[in-house]
């Protein structure tokens, strides 16, 4: 049957679950048949010696079969032979070498399986016995060959059936190391592109093993002996009497050679399907480095590998796009070459179109296809029962057209198998094809009532097996449905499976399958059950957990009720261990008081009996690490001490770090201190010390869980004191009043004082005016106060660290002031620039530096609104400041009242605070847009009027020009109508709007404006009055009877169509195929649709 829709991605699915649709017909094994081959040997059979020989031959048909062979080309009599059985049954030949060589059994057998319906015959089987020949004696004498040379060690192994595996080993059974320079070719030879002194050995050893008889051969060993030039040297140097035959004992350099294959091109053949492997082998010194190309483009993705260090080429599965040449390219320092090797690809034949059985009833048509393809292409040859067809019995009704037989009006007992034997130099193929010319009526043989369970998403598959002759065609019904299931969601295939690609709920059912063909019909039912699918909902969760802990596993499933679920828990694929610690609920899985050995990876997996789903965690069981040990001080100095430990147990999580401790029992007993820190790879760490302290040592390990228990305290190490190592940090100068310097530092550790008597010397002096330093000598402070200082005065200030060891290095000098005081000066030269209404432009003349007595913070604008121009609105005045960071000179005052007059000042600041201020000015603002009315109210609402009322704007910033008032009518579903828009004047407080419409809601927007334009609009809604009249109108209709009465007929007429509805879906049905044959009766009737309650008609 044609399909009736095609689905993206299927091709994959179908092949996996649909592959029977393209075998061979099946006929029922009840009614009559040629025989059909069902298993036999392969066509090149190696047999192992020691065990009988089992040729394979097994058939059906109806009649059974009968079975009869021939050998190398002649009938092969089992009778004669004792030795040759054939299974009952079967045409299977058992061959009994107890006593007798298998090789005399070597030739090309071929089994025929016949019945009178017709005669199949299997393949041509060679059988050959397998061998595994001993090594040939041999004696290998000792290679010697000079440092740098080419060298080839041979292998030579036995010609074996099949060949051997190749392998190179050492006296101790130990694989030989290989590389770039010393490998293993494709012939099994070891090539070595220069031999090294480390080479030599007596143990190379090759080895064959026989796959088929799993033996191994092993050749001699060879001894290589590998020689210098100076070794060279002495010996001939004894010889002739001479001090130096050669002049040097450096060995030369060579550029790359070929030596498989050789010359600069050569050729190779491979059969299609087969492994294309194209080897490239170099000597030289330096080695080689080896790379592939192939010149008539690309390498096959994912086909392609280049293996034996560069030096083997290969593509497996070869195709006809392989061929081409490929180039090998061989180089070192000295020089570069080039071989390239063409390549061609032969095929032997392949199948195209495969002939398949063919069921005929009488007078049918039909046609045998024998397709196959190859290089060269195939000969097609055609044989009927086993005999070429040109010499089979002439057929008028059978016409052979190259590599398809047609068959016309085929006649009752005209049965046969056919033959069909494509083949060229490379190969043949054979395959069977029956012509059974039959008379049956349908037959489904998918078993009746079968159920079918599927999980929702996924492809469902109803099977409707048939036969009968002629082929029934296949239509499907689904529960009490009429038309035949066609079109999304279905697809039908040619052997009558009916699927559903994407199943669904409401694809459950029961599903009716019906075989038709001119002698009859047959149907069968089916049910479909669609699940719902085996989901984890909560999966377990990565656990690293300590020692002795609990730990729980969540697996929460959801699953189709009707399905029975089975939880399963696995540890490291594998079963839970027999332990009550491990306790496994319904959802969970716990694990009580850990230990290291449950660490490893936990799976639950929840199976039902159509789908299952699983989920995995790992559980890492970890620890802090044990303490180190054994704490040693070693390479002792003065300011330095070596320390080394044994790192603790790390219970499975790695050390980061050690952490190195100390305490000072001189400065600061018992209280420990991080010293530094090392990788936790590292036991040992060089300790950088500082004099006069009494160091004892511990350390701690760190892993992921935290840190150890210290270690024990190492022996106590003492420094001797010293002069200091650095001087005070943080060192600043700056007043707390106008005649002071407070000279301010962060005093030294006593790890960092380096001995006893730690005091501070401290130092000042007026940069660019004092040459001499002004010092004091003080202990146990942190700060000093300089008085009677000038005031804001930079000083240069350091501190420099003193002990009874001596001073300590030259400090640094620091910048320092001395205190501010309040400025002096008030700004000149204030100007400014009125921008616009509402933002100003304030300019100033910098005072001079000597006037700010301090660190210039910036300048202060103080400035207020004194009164508004206009007469209605009254006097304020709020001061505001905006201060301007720097040295600046000018700045901007935004979010100034139009149209008003303001004052301002400016002033000078420094840390101590604001000098005197510059005298005030004065500055108008124009006018602006005026604010909001301050009120719109509408005080009378009549049918067709609105009065309205409002008040001026609080700011007018201004004088006013006017108002602008704009309405507009508003539906009951909010939509807006058109506007309409009055300007009145600025003396007008109400307006009273004539001509509304009544019952009519009404929005109304209200601004006033100014020379500058129009202020902010506020909004305000009113609605005109109802006329009284309307709703009696409107309540007339609701009471006339006449309404009334059409609405009572209407619902009587609803339910009586309910009623039908209901009775002709309850109503018993007939199954589809019956209700089809009844309809088909009388096509002037169409009955009445149930599924839409819609009624036929009579015509």
């Amino acid at each position: 049957m044609e399909r009736t829709r095609t689905r993206a991605g299927a091709a994959v699915f179908l092949m996996l679950v649909l592959g029977h649709l393209g075998n061979a017909l099946e006929v029922p094994l009840d009614l009559a048949q040629p025989p059909t081959i069902t298993q036999q040997s392969p066509k090149d059979y190696i047999i192992d010696p020691r065990e009988n020989i089992v040729i394979h031959c097994e058939a059906k048909g109806k009649p059974h079969p009968s079975f009869s062979w021939t050998r190398n080309g002649t009938h092969f009599d089992i009778d004669q032979d004792p030795k040759v059985t054939m299974r009952p049954r079967s045409g299977t030949l058992v061959v009994d070498i107890s006593g007798e060589k298998a090789e005399t059994y070597e030739g090309v057998y071929q089994c025929t399986a016949r019945n009178k319906h017709g005669a199949a015959v299997s393949n041509n089987i060679v059988i050959r016995q397998s061998r595994s020949p001993l090594w040939s004696k041999e004696r290998n004498e000792p290679i010697r060959v000079q440092e740098g040379e080419a060298l080839v060690l041979h292998c030579r192994p036995p010609a074996g059936l099949p060949p051997p595996i190749i392998f190179w080993m050492d006296v101790n059974f130990q694989r030989l190391p290989q590389s770039s320079r010393v490998f293993q070719a494709l012939n099994g030879d070891l090539y070595f592109s220069n031999v090294l002194k480390e080479d030599s050995r007596n143990d190379y050893i090759c080895y064959a093993r026989f796959p088929h008889t799993q033996t191994i051969q092993q050749k001699q060993p060879i001894t290589l002996l590998v020689l210098n030039l100076d070794a060279v040297n002495e010996t001939v140097a004894a010889l002739f009497n001479e001090t130096d035959f050669f002049s040097d004992g450096s060995v030369e350099e060579r550029k790359p050679t070929f030596l498989i294959p050789s010359g600069s091109s050569s050729s190779k053949m491979v059969l299609r399907g087969q492994i294309l492997e194209l080897e490239c082998i170099t000597e030289g010194l330096p080695t080689p480095e080896v790379s592939w190309s192939k010149l008539s483009g690309e390498f096959p993705d994912k086909r392609t590998s280049i293996v034996t260090f560069q030096k083997i080429l290969r593509i497996v599965n070869v195709s006809d796009a392989d061929a081409g040449e490929y180039r090998c390219t061989a180089h070192n320092r000295l020089a570069s070459i080039h071989h390239t090797i063409r390549v061609t690809v032969k095929a032997a034949p392949y199948w195209i179109t495969t002939p398949r059985n063919l069921v005929l009833a009488p007078r049918e048509k039909g046609q045998l296809i024998c397709r196959a393809s190859g290089t060269p292409k195939p000969t097609i040859n055609w044989a009927m029962n086993g005999i070429p067809i040109e010499n089979s019995p002439e057929d008028s009704n059978r016409k052979v057209e190259g590599d398809s037989i047609i068959f016309e009006e085929v006649q009752t007992g005209s049965s046969a198998v056919y033959q069909c034997n494509a083949s060229n130099e490379y190969g043949y193929l054979l395959s069977n094809a029956f012509v059974n010319v039959l008379s049956e009526t349908p037959r489904v043989l998918t078993p009746a009532n079968q159920v079918y369970q599927v999980i929702r998403n996924n492809h469902a598959l109803l099977d409707c097996s048939s036969f009968g002759s002629p082929i029934p065609k296949i239509t499907w019904f689904k529960d009490s449905q009429s038309s035949t299931l066609e079109g999304d969601p279905y697809l039908l295939h040619e052997n009558g499976t009916l699927e559903i690609y994407v199943a669904q709920a409401l694809n459950s059912g029961k599903y009716i399958c019906v075989a038709r063909n001119t002698l009859g019909i047959a149907e069968n039912h089916v049910y479909l059950e669609v699940k719902e699918p085996t989901r984890i909902l909560k999966q377990p969760k990565y656990k690293v957990a300590q020692r002795n802990m609990n730990v729980v596993f969540e697996c929460k499933v959801k699953h189709d009720p009707t399905l029975i679920p089975i939880m399963i828990w696995l540890k490291d694929n594998g079963e839970l261990p027999d332990d009550e610690r491990f306790l496994v609920d319904s959802d969970s899985l716990t694990i009580t008081d850990v230990t290291e050995n449950d660490a490893g990876t936990y799976t639950c997996i929840m199976n039902t009996t159509l789908d299952h789903d699983s989920a995995s965690a790992e559980l890492t069981v970890v620890e802090q690490p044990d303490p180190p040990t054994d704490l040693e001080l070693t390479d002792m100095k003065p300011r330095s001490v070596q320390l080394t430990w044994i790192p603790g147990d790390e219970h499975k999580s790695p050390i980061h770090k050690f952490v190195i401790q100390y305490t000072d029992s001189l400065h600061d007993h018992g209280h420990w201190h991080n010293l530094t820190h090392v990788p936790g790879g590292k036991t040992t760490a060089h300790l950088e010390l500082s004099p006069y302290v009494h160091y004892s040592f511990r350390v701690l390990a760190l892993n992921a869980v935290g840190l150890s228990d210290p270690s024990n305290p190492s022996h106590m190490y003492k420094t001797n004191p010293a002069a200091p190592d650095e001087n005070p940090s943080g060192v600043k100068g700056f007043g707390t009043e106008h005649d002071n310097l407070m000279i301010l530092w962060k005093p030294l550790s006593g790890l960092q004082a380096n001995g006893p008597g730690l005091q501070y010397k401290v130092m000042w002096r007026q940069k660019d005016v004092d040459k001499n330093w002004t010092s004091v000598t003080v202990a146990n402070v942190s700060k000093f106060m300089v008085s009677g200082t000038p005031t804001f005065t930079p000083y240069e200030v350091k501190v420099q660290a003193i002990n009874n060891n001596g001073i300590g290095p030259d400090p640094a000098v620091v910048i320092g002031h001395s205190g501010e005081d309040l400025p002096v000066q008030a700004p000149d030269s204030v100007q400014f620039l009125v921008l616009n209404s509402t933002l100003a432009e304030v300019h100033w003349e910098p005072v001079p530096p000597k006037t700010v007595r301090g660190h210039l913070k910036g300048y202060k604008v103080y400035y207020w609104r004194e009164r508004s121009l206009h007469k209605h609105n009254p006097h304020r005045v709020e001061q505001q400041l905006l201060s301007f960071s720097g040295n600046k000179s000018h700045g901007m005052l935004p979010g100034l009242q139009p149209y008003s007059l303001y004052l301002f000042n400016v002033r000078v600041y420094n840390g101590k605070g604001e000098g005197p201020a510059s005298s005030n000015l004065q500055f108008e603002t124009p006018e602006g847009v005026p604010g909001p009315p301050s009120f719109l109210r509408i005080t009378n609402s009549n049918l067709n009027n609105l009065t309205l009322e409002w008040g001026p704007p609080n700011d007018r910033n201004g004088h006013l020009t006017g108002y602008i008032l704009k309405y507009q009518q508003v539906n009951n579903s909010n939509e807006l109508g058109p506007i309409e828009e009055l300007v009145l004047p600025a003396n007008k407080t109400s307006v009273t709007l004539p001509n509304l419409k009544y019952s009519t809601r009404y929005k109304f927007y209200f601004n006033a404006k100014t020379g500058q334009g129009a202020g902010p609009v506020i909004t305000e809604e009113a609605v005109t009055i109802m006329d009284e009249a309307m709703p009696s109108r409107q309540a007339d209709i609701a009471t006339q009877g006449w309404f009334i009465g059409l609405m009572c007929a209407i619902a009587l007429l609803i339910l009586v169509l309910l009623i039908i509805c209901f009775i002709k879906r309850n109503k018993g049905g007939k199954y589809p195929v019956k209700e089809k044959e009844d309809a088909h009766t009388d096509p002037e009737f169409q009955p009445m649709k149930e599924d839409d309650c819609t009624f036929g008609e009579y015509r």
